[in-house]
C-alpha cells in the first residue's frame, strides 16, 4: 500500500461516480485510473483528512481557484500543489496568468462556477476554459489524493494523469 493509499478503500471512481460532484462524475473518464473512497466530510479539510486516514501530506495535493485581473477582465485558473507546500500564487502563478492582480476567488463565487462544494474542489470537472496549473512536484509525487468535489470523499489519481488534463500546464509554483 502506498502513503498515498492511507487506511481507505479505494474503489473505481468510474463506477462510483455518486461519490463525486456532477461536473466531476461527467469528467473522469479523462483519468482513467482514478479511484475514490467515501469520507467523514467534517475531516475533508486536508490536514483533519490525512491524520484521520494516514495518508501523507506529501501524497495529498490541494486544489485552489484563484481569479486574476488585467483591464478589467477576469481570469480563473485551478493551482494544484501537494499540502505540504505552498503555492506562489503572488509569484509564479500571477506572471504565468500575466495579470496584474491576482487572488484567491471567493468561496461562493468558486463553488458557484465549478459546480462543487468548497473544500472538495478538484482539478477534474473544471470550467474547459480554465487553466489548470499543476506544480512540478505534484507531478513529481506519483499517486496523490485530491478532492472528487464534495466534501464527502477524495480521490486517488497518479499525477501523472492530472498532467493530462486538457488545460493542464505543469510549472514551478510551489514557495
Amino acid at each position: 500500500m502506498s502513503s498515498a493509499e492511507g487506511n481507505l478503500t479505494w474503489e473505481p471512481a468510474t463506477r462510483h461516480t455518486e461519490l463525486l460532484a456532477g461536473p466531476v462524475a461527467r469528467a473522469i473518464a479523462a483519468t482513467p485510473s482514478a479511484r475514490v473512497a467515501p469520507i467523514d466530510a467534517e475531516l475533508a479539510d486536508t490536514a483533519a483528512f490525512c491524520a484521520a486516514y494516514d495518508v501523507a501530506m506529501e501524497s495529498s495535493a490541494n486544489c485552489v481557484v484563484v481569479a486574476g485581473k488585467r483591464g478589467g477582465e477576469v481570469r480563473y485558473a485551478a493551482v494544484l500543489v501537494l499540502a505540504s507546500m505552498r503555492a506562489d500564487i503572488n509569484g509564479a502563478v500571477r506572471r504565468h496568468l500575466d495579470v496584474r492582480k491576482i487572488s484567491f476567488a471567493p468561496m461562493d463565487q468558486a463553488v458557484e462556477l465549478t459546480g462543487m462544494e468548497f473544500g472538495g474542489i478538484t482539478p477534474i470537472g473544471l470550467p474547459a476554459d480554465w487553466p489548470v496549473l499543476v506544480d512540478e512536484a505534484v507531478v513529481a509525487a506519483g499517486d496523490v489524493v485530491i478532492g472528487s468535489g464534495i466534501r464527502g470523499s477524495k480521490v486517488l489519481v497518479p499525477a501523472s494523469e492530472l498532467a493530462t488534463l486538457a488545460t493542464a500546464e505543469v510549472l514551478p509554483l510551489s514557495l
